[in-house]
């Protein structure tokens, strides 16, 4: 799965380049909500993943991307060419609450995970100080730094996915998960994590 901030945009080449290699897909994006912290929402379908892309833009601040200050957000096809410069300004914040999101993610049938907990930036931690119970999360996700027994007694017995938080191609891989499951899909991943099927490798 491919997951760039407040936007799907890219997963269409993602979808390109697995059929290529014969691997299944998923399709994610990592908002940032409007009490500036992270999720992931995860689908199944690109049409899915577009109508929550949809949701987002229209509420993203009415600004343009500088990409002398915040960066390049190339959108690119399945061969790393360049396709055109997104100017939506993706480093922002949405307008919508973590229940907002909610909704919307589950009504596409999605998966709603909260991000790198342990992070002391953009994480629910971080920002509410806690969980409530009433955010409509799947499961949270550790990312590599964080050590399980830590965070177990803090999550209301949510799921736990763990991930590397790669953010440069070195640390991609760097710790991961593995679950049996019937079929490559949301659904059974859902099934998977509420049978504690999922392990942390």
């Amino acid at each position: 799965m491919l997951s760039d901030h407040n936007t799907s945009r890219n997963s269409q080449a993602f979808a390109v380049a697995c059929q290529r290699e014969g691997i299944e897909s998923l399709f994610g994006m990592e908002i940032t909500t409007a009490e500036e912290f992270h999720v992931l929402a995860a689908f199944d379908t690109l049409a899915q993943a577009e109508q929550m892309t949809d949701a987002i833009y229209a509420t993203l601040p009415k600004r343009v991307n500088q990409p002398l200050i915040f960066g390049d957000q190339f959108v690119v096809n399945a061969d790393d060419e360049i396709e055109e410069q997104e100017w939506h300004l993706l480093s922002a914040p949405t307008a919508l609450t973590i229940q907002e999101i909610d909704k919307q993610v589950h009504s596409l049938n999605g998966l709603l995970i909260a991000c790198h907990i342990n992070r002391h930036v953009f994480s629910v931690f971080s920002q509410l100080g806690g969980l409530s119970g009433t955010e409509g999360f799947d499961a949270v996700e550790l990312s590599r730094q964080a050590r399980k027994i830590d965070w177990t007694p803090r999550i209301l017995g949510l799921p736990i996915l763990r991930s590397s938080d790669a953010h440069n191609l070195a640390t991609i891989g760097s710790i991961w998960n593995e679950a049996e499951m019937e079929a490559f899909t949301i659904q059974e991943l859902k099934t998977a994590l509420k049978e504690n099927r999922v392990i942390n490798i």
